[in-house]
């Protein structure tokens, strides 16, 4: 097999040669954000899953073809060390800077870039990792009282009144947004809820893993109301096989049923994995069509692939104790499991281990999804936990 041909894409956000048993959700979002440029109702969206779920992929994708519809889209990452105004501010001035071009909206587009002068001027004592160039200077009482839920709220609605005179609509495209403080996404949420009232074409497609609907709604009650949730995890058998054989058949390369068989079953249909495993089958392999024994030898390469990467970087985020602690999840299984359960694979009291919990979900490593119960972020965590810290090496 040709290994420059290999058509199959493992990385970090990296777009998949097929998309597959994701049409709904992009049809769904496409529609938004149609209703939204034309003045009608229509809720942001919020895609939340597990790692490896393709939530960046579909975020990336949606956002090309926001694009492709004539939207100005704002793609930004929220990374766990800046502020919600330090992200968002660089990324609307460019916005703005193409709206101004346009000549209905160049005076609200130039309105809007002086409300941003002031905005980051008035909030960089609060937030001192704003930076962002000035193109003229603020206009006095333009978004710029120093308080984020005000000022971000005054902010977008003249960026929505350029983006309106434009005929477009601005859509704000955020991945990791459970990164985002409580704080500065009550203000976001906020600042979504007038430019709505106001018939306003602004919108927010965020992407964020699990706990991201319980942060929404402690930042602000009426969050849930504001934003269409869409869960996305394992694709289901069709789609996951679809995922290897179409980008094979392209390239003019057959897979045997039961090695594709064999793949959906090792990966449980999450996305990253299919192509992980897609990939190294197609080096094991000597030629089409692809065998169950090609993909029983990808299988390990795959698997020493993930525990290499996509795993281990994770593991090394986390202290001892809180290594300890995953790895008392993974001797109950794959989750998700009570905290009481956890504790006494510990020996010791649900209390004593709440701050590592907390720190935990703090770091994006696990979650709650019931009152009680925690589950890891990361699909087939448990099984690396257990090959990597066997027992009894990891209770020392």
């Amino acid at each position: 097999m040709d290994a420059v041909k290999n058509p199959y894409a493992p990385g970090a956000g990296t777009q998949p040669p097929e998309l597959a048993g994701r049409d709904d959700i992009r049809s769904r979002i496409r529609i938004a954000l149609a209703r939204i440029r034309l003045g009608r109702p229509a809720k942001s969206v919020l895609i939340v899953g597990l790692r490896g779920v393709g939530k960046t992929v579909l975020l990336y994708r949606v956002c090309d073809e926001a694009d492709a519809e004539g939207h100005r889209s704002v793609l930004m990452e929220a990374p766990e060390s800046r502020s919600l105004p330090a992200v968002l501010a660089p990324r609307l001035r460019e916005a703005l800077l193409r709206l101004s071009t346009n000549e209905r909206a160049r005076d609200y587009a130039r309105r809007a870039l002086r409300g941003l002068a002031g905005f980051a001027k008035a909030l960089k004592f609060k937030y001192d990792d704003i930076e962002v160039g000035f193109d003229f200077d603020p206009e006095p009482g333009l978004a710029d009282n120093g308080d984020l839920e005000q000022d971000l709220s005054s902010l977008l609605e003249v960026v929505g009144k350029a983006a309106q005179q434009a005929e477009t609509a601005l859509c704000l495209f955020v991945d990791e947004l459970q990164y985002v403080a409580e704080a500065d996404l009550a203000a976001l949420v906020m600042a979504l809820h007038r430019a709505a009232q106001r018939k306003l074409p602004v919108t927010l497609i965020g992407a964020g893993l699990p706990q991201l609907r319980a942060q929404m709604g402690r930042a602000k009650s009426y969050a849930e109301r504001l934003f269409d949730i869409v869960e996305v995890g394992a694709l289901d058998a069709d789609a996951a096989r679809r995922a290897v054989e179409v980008p094979a058949k392209v390239e003019g390369v057959q897979y045997m049923d039961e090695a594709l068989e064999s793949i959906v079953e090792a990966t449980e249909g999450y996305p990253y994995f299919l192509q992980e495993w897609g990939k190294h089958a197609w080096d094991v392999a000597v030629a089409s069509p692809i065998s169950r024994e090609d993909v029983r030898t990808a299988s390990r390469l795959a698997t020493a692939a993930l525990d290499e990467g996509f795993f281990r970087v994770r593991l090394e985020r986390v202290t001892p104790r809180q290594r300890q602690y995953l790895r008392a999840m993974a001797e109950l299984g794959s989750g998700p499991h009570r905290s009481g359960d956890i504790a006494r694979v510990l020996g010791t009291g649900s209390p004593s281990l709440a701050p590592i919990r907390s720190q935990l979900i703090g770091k994006g490593m696990v979650w709650s999804p019931g009152h009680g119960d925690t589950a890891f972020t990361v699909p087939l965590f448990d099984r690396f936990m257990r090959r990597t810290l066997p027992d009894p090496d990891w209770r020392n």
